[in-house]
């Protein structure tokens, strides 16, 4: 029973991280980008929600979704105003603007809630469900984090293969001048991508303090990290991929932590990611693209 609750919570955790990886290799996928302030969108959703339920008083499904309403929104703000002027830059001018963003992000927080950790109070409340006559208990937010990965990977997935919006987004991940010939406005498909992954980090952020009641500015810097970790461990550009390699390293991370070390439990998930990329250099869902010179 030990073994099997382990699985569930690392389950349950790799969703949350799966969740996250989505706006990385959505964001890489379409704009062929880095977005490393990614991590912080995290944060700031899961801080607006403990004032919307804190000092509001509002309910929690409310709360989540004025988060999502404000990530989404901070998205589109930080597309447009970081990262739509460097569209034809080099990728490391985008990638020290994004690590810039992020450090922004982190220091808004410490400015606006301050440096003390709050104390996050689950948006599911505190049910639980008991199996095979009480020897396994599996908590509400474990729960309920599963099903929502499970079902925003579907919505997802639908949303990209049966969409107009879902079309042009695959067209410009394939080729954007093209794209743009044929009529699609690739800044607005490219700040789309920044909303969904940014309201998707939200819900993350919120469930992710829900299971680790622990909330402070550096709160998504590690949770992002790991998202990025997941993201290419399943192959970045993949949205299947993101959901597994997300699963996989939560699995592999409460493994670690259970039967080998917790001090030791994030080296483990970062060495087995780089056997990974020895192996398999595209990720597990990833697919190779050659390059003409």
């Amino acid at each position: 029973m030990t073994f099997l609750s382990h699985l569930i919570n690392g389950i349950s955790l790799g969703s949350v991280y799966a969740l996250i990886a989505l706006g990385y290799t959505m964001v890489y996928g379409i704009a062929k980008m880095l977005n490393f302030a990614h991590g912080d969108v995290i944060m700031v959703g899961a801080y607006i929600s403990f004032c919307t339920t804190s000092y509001l008083g509002l309910s929690p499904l409310v709360s989540v979704l004025f988060s999502i309403i404000v990530c989404t929104v901070l998205g589109i703000v930080v597309e447009r105003l970081a990262y739509k002027p460097l569209r034809q830059a080099p990728s490391l001018a985008v990638l020290i603007t994004a690590i810039g963003v992020s450090y922004f992000l982190q220091n808004a927080a410490l400015l606006i809630w301050g440096s003390s950790p709050k104390t996050f109070s689950s948006v599911t409340g505190s049910w639980t469900l008991k199996l095979f006559d009480g020897q396994l208990i599996v908590s509400g937010v474990t729960i309920v984090t599963i099903l929502a990965c499970i079902l925003i990977m579907i919505c997802l997935t639908l949303f990209t293969n049966k969409t107009k919006m879902g079309t042009a987004m695959r067209a410009v991940s394939e080729d954007k001048a093209a794209a743009g010939l044929m009529g699609i406005n690739v800044n607005t498909t490219i700040s789309l991508t920044f909303a969904i992954g940014s309201g998707l980090a939200a819900i993350a952020g919120v469930l992710l303090c829900s299971a680790y009641p622990t909330l402070m500015p550096t709160t998504g810097s590690m949770p992002g990290i790991k998202a990025f970790t997941a993201a290419v461990f399943g192959g970045i550009g993949s949205i299947p991929g993101a959901m597994i390699g997300g699963i996989l390293l939560g699995i592999i991370e409460i493994f670690s932590k259970a039967y080998i070390s917790t001090q030791l439990s994030d080296a483990i998930v970062f060495a087995v990611l780089i056997v990974v990329l020895i192996v398999k250099p595209d990720g597990l869902l990833g697919k190779h693209v050659s390059e003409k010179v």
